[in-house]
């Protein structure tokens, strides 16, 4: 009692003499889901254990909150409507004069955040929303007020600290940074221009003032900063920089910026030929940062340069982009950096977060980051130094038939672990899933002398190319999910080829050919694959030894004869892991809800929801002592599923 006397005594006296540590950050509950991540290391682990593999086949519904608004009664009617009632002869619809109609349905990516007994999620109708997360009864709504929507995937939260209250913190599409008070909803006033920061400065457009620039996915805080990637074009090539950019998270002060070109006397500036670097667009974090709190190390996905396709006018390895970059979360310095894709012309983005993990391997317990993109290949690295954990080789890949472009010699395969997503086709490969579809698929190969081959075959010229991956992934911005007890890494990917070609004018100039079998590599009007399934998979990888553990078929395809609809569907989205030893996902196209046993892989329960989950679920505890999951779907997407549902849906044991 003496001692403790002692040391309160103690920390009285260095609060009194100025040297007590200030604004000591809260920390969020482990029961709560904080951040994108669940923690800011991207693991997508939850520790609680309620919902077992087990209970998980009793989980049902518990509340749902539609996102769009709802249509007013009498609302006004469109030209069309009035146009067609003209037509048949009838009196235009009646209305009051200015009344509004609701928005066209909208997809989401949402994942929603859980922090402080409030649940926050950002819709596609302009509106961020806190809900009570046991009941969905909405407590404020902020709308955005510019022509903008809020940040696609979410939200992130700064939990305050003894002088600020917690904040809500998003990004918008046309370039907005914006700072809420997370219990009221209200703008930071402190922050930026009450509340709000523009984003597109001077150094960022670079000259390009009409330059596309925004925010899709959530930023991440790290102590007292708050840290952007942003969404810039992908053609033509010059415009608005992908830089990383670091922010006081109470005043919107700017404190860091890491060129993601390096610029002239910076490392890497090298990877570039001449002045082609100058005014180029892309090399951003679209997708997700994560941040090692314990070491100060912020992880940085970049995707690829402008034009993502053609690389003529760029040649050179040209990083950082298609890298994954460590830097220090304090300062923005330099760290290390692994390319996984030089001179990137697949569009084969690193858009995914990267997650910090421990792998145990001969005794030791070694800190890694798992790296997952489009190609369709998971790199383990040291997350301190950045060397592969089981080893990388260069290997040669095939040339370009342009002589303007200069496709890299050889790109990195890791040793371990073997890809988790097709790399290559030929004619062998053609689905024979129904007679049809392999009749057609044939046809399209032969008939249009589609190059085949890969990995890294470089898009066409004379005649088109079957890429895979193609443009989707491969793992998409969902990324993987990690159970560290099981040391089991989670990636869901697609095996959804792309046929590419390129036209290029004497000047160099690059375009898309119009070929009209450009495109998905399917039969559109069944939207089923050309290649034999799966055509989409979940993985688990055990990270201790570099050996897929597991690979499960991922999605239905409904419009076959059922003994042959398990064929895996395209996917977007991703997973998150309970220490109860579950594995849950939606991401498919198929408008399904899923768990599986982490251990085994096999699918244990399934919701078929109102529209396709192309997001990333959650799950928390409620402050009635209930365990929840919860997940947004609305269809949409790249993968342009039915947006027939605009709800976040959430489950529980009854």
């Amino acid at each position: 009692m003496a001692r403790r006397m002692n040391l309160r005594i103690a920390a009285i006296g260095l609060s009194v003499l100025g040297l007590a540590r200030p604004c000591l950050a809260r920390e969020p509950a482990a029961t709560d889901w904080p951040t994108y991540g669940h923690d800011s290391g991207g693991m997508r682990y939850s520790p609680l254990t309620q919902i077992t593999p087990q209970n998980v086949t009793a989980l049902a519904p518990a509340w749902s909150y539609h996102m769009r608004p709802a249509n007013p009664v009498n609302a006004a009617p469109t030209a069309a409507e009035v146009a067609q009632r003209a037509a048949e002869g009838l009196p235009p619809p009646g209305a009051p004069a200015g009344a509004r109609r609701a928005p066209r349905p909208a997809s989401s990516e949402a994942t929603p955040l859980v922090a402080g007994g409030l649940m926050y999620v950002t819709t596609a109708y302009k509106k961020v929303v806190a809900l009570e997360p046991e009941t969905g009864k909405v407590v404020w709504s902020y709308e955005v007020k510019t022509s903008g929507q809020p940040s696609l995937r979410g939200v992130e939260y700064w939990p305050g600290d003894d002088k600020s209250p917690a904040e809500i913190l998003f990004g918008t599409r046309d370039g907005l940074l914006i700072a809420l008070d997370a219990t009221t909803g209200q703008p930071v006033s402190a922050f930026g221009a009450s509340g709000v920061l523009d984003l597109k400065t001077p150094e960022i457009l670079q000259g390009y003032p009409r330059s596309s620039y925004g925010l899709t996915s959530p930023p991440i805080v790290y102590r007292n900063l708050v840290i952007t990637g942003s969404a810039t074009q992908e053609f033509p090539a010059k415009g608005a920089a992908g830089d990383i950019r670091a922010w006081d998270v109470r005043t919107g002060k700017l404190v860091w910026t890491f060129h993601s070109i390096p610029r002239p006397g910076e490392k890497g500036h090298d990877t570039w030929q001449g002045e082609d670097w100058k005014g180029r667009s892309g090399v951003n974090v679209w997708g997700f940062l994560t941040v090692d709190a314990k070491r100060g190390i912020v992880y940085m996905p970049f995707g690829a340069p402008t034009w993502d396709r053609y690389g003529g006018d760029r040649k050179g390895a040209n990083l950082f982009s298609s890298s994954i970059v460590a830097a220090d979360a304090k300062t923005g310095r330099y760290l290390w950096h692994f390319q996984i894709v030089h001179h990137d012309i697949w569009d084969a983005d690193a858009e995914a977060p990267p997650t910090l993990i421990d792998i145990k391997r001969g005794g030791k317990t070694i800190p890694a980051v798992a790296v997952v993109s489009k190609s369709g290949m998971a790199f383990l690295l040291d997350r301190v130094t950045g060397k592969p954990i089981y080893g990388v080789e260069e290997r040669p890949v095939p040339k370009s038939e342009s002589p303007l472009e200069a496709a890299w010699p050889t790109q990195p395969f890791p040793l371990k672990p073997a890809p988790f997503a097709r790399q290559s086709f030929s004619l062998a490969d053609v689905a024979t899933v129904t007679p049809d579809l392999e009749a057609y698929c044939r046809k399209l190969v032969v008939d249009n002398k589609l190059q085949t081959g890969g990995p890294y075959l470089p898009t066409g010229i004379s005649t088109p190319i079957v890429q895979f991956p193609g443009y989707q992934g491969g793992a998409n911005w969902g990324g993987g999910s990690f159970n560290p007890a099981l040391g089991l890494y989670f990636i869901n990917a697609n095996n959804f080829g792309q046929i590419a070609q390129n036209t290029i004018a004497p000047d160099g100039t690059p375009s898309t050919a119009a070929n009209p079998v450009l495109g998905r590599f399917q039969q559109p009007s069944t939207r089923l694959m050309c290649q034999q399934p799966p055509w989409g998979t979940l993985t688990a990888i055990n990270v201790n030894t570099g050996d897929i553990a597991w690979q499960s078929t991922l999605g239905v395809s409904d419009n076959l004869p059922a003994d042959v609809q398990n064929t895996g569907r395209p996917n977007v989205g991703g997973s998150i892991a309970t220490a109860s030893g579950l594995v849950f996902i939606g991401a498919t196209d198929d408008s399904r809800f899923r768990a599986f046993d982490a251990k085994t892989g096999k699918e244990i329960w399934t919701y078929r929801l109102g529209a396709s989950a192309h997001a990333t679920p959650i799950t928390y505890l409620g402050r009635d002592g209930k365990q929840y999951v919860a997940v947004v779907g609305t269809g949409g997407s790249f993968l342009d599923s039915p947006m027939t549902d605009d709800s976040l849906t959430v489950f529980r044991l009854p």
